[in-house]
């Protein structure tokens, strides 16, 4: 029998200890073989948030803004990914225009300008995903993200309402593609919807179909969600169940952000270990609840 390294076992008993301990190491999980500092980083939210700022030419760029200096007004984007998504490299090397995602962006910034907000955010260019620490402390930070926005704006690319010539917009021939809408069948949108105080609507036209407060009752029968977490009211006042089962029929891209996606929804900040799988990713969100129901914190876990 050869042990690892290549030696049999009378050949090197001074140096089985060493390569008994190199094996033993793989059967750690992802999370424990990363470095203490880099483990905390990822379990905090980011210290820094990257914004899109109106230019005075009229295009845009991002900014970096660190903790404690991100502007106290910002519009953030709530969409479905789609195809040709405009990334943080594409706005560096100015080739976001020529993407199909650009249009939402555009969106998003010139409503910003609108409503009088000079900055603006949209989770497809405004972190860096090629950054794997980046995009653990986003992700750990998005709730807050969405609850400190000024405006939040719901872009519907499957619901469609042109412009109506109705001085009081009582058509309203929109709101069963509304009810049937994907978005309120993905996963990271239920954070989207519950964190904002103002969420509005809009059809890929580009109009506005109403906001959270005026379309309340058909939300909350689409959603199942009570209206009094719509207006609100703090999320520890629902059980653990009643707030999973808000997420149960929705969906992720990846299996893993079925669970990664409620990290906010139950106000847990835990490392993102992806191929882990949905059951493990699951097990270590309940694992984390657990532990913030019995009053034990992170750091005092992890040694």
């Amino acid at each position: 029998m050869l042990l690892p390294g290549g030696c049999r076992p009378a050949e090197c008993a001074a140096s089985t200890r060493h390569e008994v301990f190199t094996v033993r190491i793989y059967a750690i999980s992802t999370a424990q073989l990363l470095p203490r500092t880099l483990l905390f980083t990822i379990l905090e939210p980011s210290r820094i948030m990257r914004l899109l700022q109106y230019n005075n030419d009229g295009d845009f760029s991002l900014t970096e803004s660190f903790e404690g200096d991100i502007p106290k007004k910002y519009a953030i984007l709530s969409h479905r990914w789609g195809e040709e998504e405009v990334t943080s490299k594409d706005l560096t090397d100015g080739k976001s225009k020529g993407k199909a995602g650009y249009g939402k962006i555009q969106f998003c910034g010139e409503q910003a300008r609108r409503d009088g907000l000079q900055y603006f955010w949209v989770d497809t260019c405004c972190i860096d995903k090629s950054n794997a620490v980046e995009l653990q402390e986003a992700i750990n930070s998005m709730f807050r993200w969405y609850r400190d926005a000024t405006k939040c704006y719901v872009y519907l690319s499957d619901v469609s309402r042109p412009r109506t010539d109705s001085a009081d917009g009582s058509n309203k021939d929109w709101v069963s593609t509304f009810r049937k809408s994907a978005w309120f069948r993905r996963g990271w949108t239920l954070q989207e919807l519950i964190a904002p105080a103002s969420v509005d609507f809009f059809s890929e036209e580009g109009e506005l179909l109403g906001t959270k407060a005026s379309l309340e009752q058909d939300i909350c029968e689409i959603t199942g969600i009570p209206a009094r977490a719509l207006r609100g009211s703090p999320l520890s006042d629902f059980s653990v169940a009643e707030r999973m089962s808000w997420a149960a029929s929705r969906e992720t891209f990846r299996q893993e952000d079925k669970a990664y996606s409620l990290l906010g929804i139950f106000d847990i900040n835990m490392p993102l270990i992806y191929s882990e799988g949905k059951d493990k990713a699951t097990q270590r969100l309940r694992e984390e609840i657990d532990k913030a129901s019995r009053g034990i914190s992170v750091s005092s876990v992890v040694k």
